[in-house]
C-alpha cells in the first residue's frame, strides 16, 4: 500500500488542524479506500504493518473530518449571532 504512511499522517493533521482538516481528511479518506480496494484484491502482497497504519490513517482522518466540521458550525453558529445581535442594535 503506498499511500499508508500518506493516510496517517494526512489524518493526524486533519485532527491536529481542525480548521483545514476537512480537506485533509477528505484527502486521506479517498487515498485510504483507493488502497483498501487494493489491499482486498490481494492481501498477501501487503504486509500487516501497512494495513494498520492504512486503518488507523482512516479512523483519525474520520475523527478529523467530526472536528472540523464541528468547529464550523460553531464558527456559522457564532456569525449568525453576531450578525442578528449588531441588526438588533440599531
Amino acid at each position: 500500500m503506498q499511500n499508508a504512511t500518506a493516510v496517517l499522517v494526512l489524518g493526524i493533521l486533519s485532527i491536529v488542524l481542525c480548521g483545514v482538516g476537512v480537506v485533509l481528511g477528505i484527502i486521506a479518506l479517498v487515498l485510504a479506500n483507493k488502497d483498501l480496494k487494493l489491499y482486498n484484491a490481494s492481501p498477501e502482497v501487503y504486509t500487516l504493518g501497512s494495513y494498520n497504519n492504512l486503518k488507523s490513517g482512516r479512523i483519525c482522518a474520520v475523527i478529523g473530518l467530526i472536528l472540523s466540521s464541528l468547529i464550523i458550525i460553531v464558527y456559522v453558529g457564532l456569525i449568525i449571532i453576531a450578525i442578528t445581535s449588531a441588526a438588533s442594535v440599531r
